[in-house]
């Protein structure tokens, strides 16, 4: 079960970075258009600034799906680098899913928690073994004293 979530968490993210490099496309051709600024701020500098803004996130979320679809592919568990980055993406949709749904919409908030259950259900899926005493060892138990 865990190779298939993995997969599809993978492709969300793959979806949901091209969503949000048009989301900002469109915001920086409208504030291009517009000839809009912030507080004084030059125009061409929130223009860029978006296009940089909708770009570096589309990075992030393709490094996140390929991560996840490695550990899919691979069927084996991220290293470090890549839990930590798959925990960071979690922590961000969380944070985004409280934000959209006053700002966006129960339906925003809906698909951030989507892909919020997906990321921590291929983390819970690929997590480290059991390390207690309930772990089946091929060591001999101890002797009685």
């Amino acid at each position: 079960m865990r190779r298939p979530v993995a997969i599809v968490t993978a492709l969300v993210l793959f979806v949901e970075a091209v969503g949000i490099f048009v989301i900002n496309a469109v915001l920086a051709t409208v504030t291009e258009n517009q000839n809009m600024s912030l507080a004084g701020m030059d125009p061409k500098a929130m223009t860029a600034g978006t296009w940089v803004m909708g770009g570096v996130s589309a990075v992030l979320l393709i490094g996140c799906g390929l991560i996840a679809l490695l550990a899919g592919v691979r069927d084996r568990s991220p290293g470090r680098f890549g839990r930590i980055t798959l925990i960071g993406c979690a922590v961000v949709h969380g944070v985004l899913g409280a934000v959209t749904v006053g700002l966006v919409g129960w339906a925003a908030f809906a698909f951030m928690m989507v892909v919020l259950a997906l990321l921590v259900f291929t983390l819970l899926s690929y997590g480290p073994d059991g390390g207690g005493e309930d772990r089946v060892g091929d060591e001999a138990a101890p002797a009685a004293a």
